[in-house]
């Protein structure tokens, strides 16, 4: 079914042939009502606009706005047929279900723009403009809406637009014809999947208990085994009965899919059409002529129209139970157009780049959970405190190891989209070095009560200083290293006061900030210093760093 559409240009050719110029006529002769529009654009930057005026002089009609409506809709891959059978159901309602509806065997068919060849034709959402009104089995008037989309998966559609397109024809129609080629494969049912999971998390209003979505038709195209299921509806079940099995036997994965797929739906049925034939195929200028389709897929064709079309088989949508009129149904479009135009659902992605993505934040974890053991057990826990010097060198040497582990894991997607996940790894163990630094800094003496041992510490070293002075005679400067000693001890004995009691609470913040300043300018420097020396004397006693200027010069 590939070559299976032709377009207008193409038409025009025909006279080239033999084939008299024609107008757009329905199954019986007269000229047929309305056009294609396009509701839905899609843009040149992968989005989406909703075409308002277009859509409300289809939907607010006088005649139409208060009847209750049912919309059919036809989506699957590209250059699949799906404007051309929309055609033929054009021809169906135009000639109001007579028996004879496909009409002259000599008329061209019209209506939704088709061609042939291998390039997309239909982009957005289209919708026929002239609406049509029919009475069902309770005698009420009610709208049947017609409803075109453009083909997923050609070169030039993401898959979040594949995605969008699907999602919002489903659910805006009341029926989704699914058109497939050939089979009903398991890639099929995974975007089936893909594709109802994006629409069913933008109905917020879903109670997760009703099904989101109403009628979903399979339709197989060009189906080559009627020795093992029959053309029709009778075979179509017998293959959707196979395809949506779940079995013991099955992957979870598998079973998921299948669970998924009948937890959105009402009602999930299939049909299979026979190839229409060569002619249709391989011939440029066929332009719908039903002496050039094969006898067969006409006969099916007759069968499939009228359970979707007929009076007595038309589906009305529904929202949360309720039967929805054509003027309530504009504003559902609105709403649903702005969901996908914002930022609120989560980004589709193809299977390959969700399991790249997967494979890739995997590798990440493991190599953060490397480096956090391995930083637990320098200092982790109750650990004992460790110099930030010996701390940062441990770090680096973890993140060695770290990226060595991620670089081995074998992932997919390639180098350049790893880089992404190797620079979220790196992000990463910073943050927790420094969840790390903090802790162990914690377990610093002058850390978990600077103030009280920044304060002490200067009572002891002046104490000690004033009596160095004294041995030497000089009174007067170890009297003055004595002042500075008592008033240590009065800052010392007013701030454990004002912690034990709650009061004078500027006081203790006013010490505190005198302790930082003395910590920071003076006493750290001195710390850090005595304790870089104590760190390099016992690495160059172990043999690992330089013992003198002359060994770093021959290392050097």
């Amino acid at each position: 079914m590939a070559n299976v559409e032709t377009g207008k240009m193409q038409r025009m050719s025909n006279n080239n042939i033999g084939y008299p110029p024609t107008s757009p006529v329905s199954a019986m002769g007269t000229p047929l009502k309305g056009e294609p529009v396009q509701i839905v654009i899609a843009t040149d930057n992968h989005t989406f606009e909703l075409d308002e005026n277009a859509l409300e002089k289809v939907l607010l009609r006088k005649d139409v706005q208060d009847k209750k409506v049912a919309i059919v809709s036809v989506a699957g891959s590209f250059r699949k047929g799906k404007s051309f059978l929309l055609d033929f159901f054009l021809r169906y309602l135009s000639a109001a279900g007579s028996d004879d509806w496909l009409g002259d065997e000599n008329s061209p068919l019209e209506g939704f723009s088709w061609r042939g060849g291998s390039e997309r034709d239909t982009t957005g959402i289209l919708m026929w403009s002239e609406p049509f009104i029919i009475r069902n089995r309770e005698g009420e008037e009610i709208v049947v809406l017609l409803m075109d989309t453009q083909g997923a998966f050609d070169s030039e559609s993401t898959v979040k637009d594949c995605a969008t397109i699907f999602a919002l024809s489903t659910m805006i129609s009341s029926v989704q014809v699914f058109n497939l080629t050939q089979n009903i494969q398991e890639d099929d049912l995974q975007h089936l999947q893909l594709f109802t999971e994006y629409g069913r998390l933008a109905l917020e209003a879903n109670d997760n208990v009703s099904k989101p979505f109403q009628s979903l038709q399979f339709l197989v195209r060009d189906w080559s085994f009627p020795y093992e299921a029959p053309y029709g509806a009778q075979g179509g079940r017998q293959i959707l009965e196979k395809r949506l099995k779940i079995s013991d036997k099955q992957h979870p994965e598998l079973q998921q899919i299948r669970k998924h797929i009948s937890s959105c739906f009402d009602k999930i049925s299939c049909f299979l059409l026979p190839h229409p034939g060569l002619k249709v195929a391989t011939n440029p200028y066929f332009d719908g002529r039903l002496k050039e389709i094969e006898p067969e897929f006409l006969s099916q064709l007759q069968v499939l129209t009228p359970m979707l079309l007929a009076r007595e088989n038309v589906v009305l949508k529904e929202m949360n139970g309720q039967k929805i009129r054509c003027k309530e149904m504009l504003e559902y479009f609105k709403a649903y157009i702005k969901i996908y135009q914002g930022e609120e659902l989560p980004e589709p992605k193809s299977m390959l780049q969700a399991t790249a993505e997967a494979n890739n934040l995997a590798a990440v974890a493991n190599a953060k959970s490397l480096y956090t053991k391995l930083m637990e057990e320098m200092c982790g826990g109750d650990k004992p405190y460790l110099n930030p010097e010996a701390l940062r060198l441990e770090h680096n040497r973890c993140v060695e190891r770290c990226i060595d582990l991620f670089h081995s894991t074998r992932k997919m997607g390639g180098p350049e989209f790893s880089q992404a996940y190797e620079d979220k790894l790196i992000l990463d163990i910073t943050e927790a070095y420094d969840n790390f630094a903090r802790h162990n800094d914690s377990k610093n003496i002058f850390s978990a009560a600077r103030t009280p041992a920044v304060l002490f510490t200067i009572v002891v070293v002046t104490y000690i200083i004033s009596g160095f002075f004294g041995v030497c005679g000089l009174e007067m400067i170890a009297n003055l290293f004595n002042l500075v000693m008592v008033v240590f001890l009065v800052l010392l004995a007013a701030w454990l006061y004002t912690r034990y009691s709650g009061e004078h609470r500027n006081l203790s913040l006013a010490i505190d900030q005198l302790a930082d300043l003395l910590w920071e300018n003076v006493l750290s420097q001195v710390y850090t210093r005595v304790a870089e020396q104590g760190v390099h004397a016992a690495l160059r006693q172990q043999g690992l760093a330089p013992s003198s200027a002359v060994d770093k010069k021959k290392t050097a």
